[in-house]
């Protein structure tokens, strides 16, 4: 009964009741409270990881363009000097407008700008996503889409929100001596609500604003020569304590299987992430019940709620230094189950808004096990329903700075054998991320595939599951990034 889809969604809609679940914030903290307070009541041995972290927040943000009022919101943890920066940041910015459009190599061409440089200037450019679903075929796998609902010129090029042009045109900027940047949404819906990542390879050290496409258009459909722009985004930056939440169900020996999802967010967070968490805590609760019921796990599995998705994935770090490179682990992590994004999909509408969609936005499944397991993993997503589903090799991303894109990328680089699934809606980082993106018909299938894998996972040698063998997987280099 606790895999249920019924049950997955009230846990759901009490995760969004509580946002926005933002690190260091109350509803962050509320968010953590809740899934130790339901990993408890399964039985649970409860821990919370607290890690130092960072709570960014615009006071104000007011762009003017020749003095008329341009509609914006604020590049989120845009305006930093460092990555460690605290205090009042930002503040008001003036400079004419220079328009790049797309090209961020416009700013680095000798000539490139005609009849003006950069510096000092306010740079109006348009964000693309830069990621298409057809990009992933190159590492596909195998692919399950029953009805081809996927398999489609108008999906396979929808583009998700997270692969972007940002931190190129931020650097692009900085370099060419900018004094800030406004971003118009050209693949977006019209919403503002975009909340950007932390992307912590990259500083947005110019203040920044978003805009729509359409107050895009109009904006330069207006602009002159000359045109000068104020933008107004002052910033608090607090270092705050993150918490990130663990529950241990024990097993006979140290070798442990994770399961993971995070439990912060920005806006409501409906998809991105309580549907994840939903799922990690019906897991939870149904291997517990099997326990009481009389099963004796082999493997320990230790089910977490991450913290700091959104400011800089410090206790993604932190927990794989502890507890999977650390030699005096108590743990010996033998895989990682990851669950992320059980949502529809959604593309922009006619009226200019989100269109959600009566369809599962196509999701990849990174994975870097054995041919076994493989097939295993096959079987189970064509036994349990979970369609539109793609199986990625993790593998070649084993050994990058960069990993996957997902937030088992930390365990990855660190030598684990990883199963994660992730989806990139468009309405990822938005507040249009509600209850009714929620892909209700797929929340017992993805929670019965998990099952099964835990099920498995406890009969198997841990040794044996990654495509590496472990005695080779022990000499390579980890933990960089």
């Amino acid at each position: 009964m606790h895999l249920d889809g019924d049950s997955i969604l009230d846990t759901v809609r009490d995760l969004v009741a509580l946002a926005p679940r933002a690190t260091g914030t109350p509803g962050g903290r509320a968010a953590a409270a809740y899934v130790e307070g339901r990993l408890a009541a399964a039985g649970l041995r409860t821990e919370v990881l607290e890690v130092p972290s960072y709570a960014w927040r615009a006071t104000d943000c007011r762009l003017t363009v020749d003095g008329d009022p341009v509609e914006c919101a604020p590049i989120l943890h845009s305006a930093l000097p460092a990555h460690d920066a605290v205090g009042p940041l930002g503040g008001t910015v003036r400079g004419r407008v220079v328009d790049i459009g797309a090209d961020p190599a416009v700013l680095r061409r000798p000539g490139g700008l005609p009849g003006a440089s950069a510096r000092g200037a306010v740079v109006l450019f348009d964000l693309s996503f830069d990621m298409a679903l057809w990009s992933l075929l190159p590492v596909t796998e195998w692919f399950h889409d029953p009805g081809r609902r996927v398999l489609r010129r108008e999906v396979m090029s929808s583009r998700n929100p997270y692969v972007t042009s940002l931190t190129r045109v931020v650097a692009a900027a900085r370099e060419a001596g900018a004094a800030a940047v406004v971003g118009v949404l050209r693949d977006y819906p019209e919403s503002v609500r975009y909340h950007n990542e932390y992307y912590r390879r990259h500083l947005l050290d110019l203040p920044g604003a978003w805009i729509t496409a359409a107050t895009g258009a109009r904006l330069r459909a207006r602009l002159r020569a000359g045109s000068t722009a104020e933008l107004v985004l002052p910033v608090e930056r607090d270092e705050v304590t993150s918490q990130t939440v663990l529950g241990l169900l024990p097993g006979r020996s140290r070798e442990t299987v994770m399961v993971q999802s995070h439990h912060d967010s920005v806006g409501p967070g409906a998809v991105e992430d309580a549907t994840g968490t939903a799922e990690v805590i019906a897991l939870a609760k149904h291997l517990a019940a099997r326990v009481r019921a009389g099963w004796r796990p082999r493997k320990n599995v230790l089910f977490t709620t991450f913290d700091t998705h959104f400011t800089g994935y410090q206790a993604h770090q932190e927990l794989t230094r502890r507890y999977v490179l650390d030699p005096a682990s108590p743990y010996d992590i033998v895989l990682n189950l990851t669950i992320e994004h059980v949502g529809r999909r959604a593309r922009r509408g006619a009226d200019g808004g989100f269109e959600t969609l009566e369809a599962t936005e196509p999701r990849g499944l990174f994975e870097n096990l054995n041919p076994w397991w493989k097939v295993q993993l096959v079987r189970a997503l064509r036994r349990h329903g979970v369609h539109s589903t793609s199986l990625l090799n993790a593998a070649p991303f084993e050994l990058s700075r960069t990993g996957i894109p997902t937030d088992a990328s930390f365990t990855l680089l660190a030598g684990v054998p990883t199963v994660s699934l992730i989806s990139g809606p468009l309405y990822l980082y938005d507040d249009a991320d509600t209850l009714d993106k929620v892909d209700v018909d797929q929340l017992e299938p993805v929670a019965r595939f998990f099952a099964d894998l835990l099920e498995r996972a406890d009969r198997a040698p841990g040794q044996r599951i990654g495509l590496v063998p472990a005695r080779l997987r022990r000499r390579l280099p980890r933990g960089r990034w």
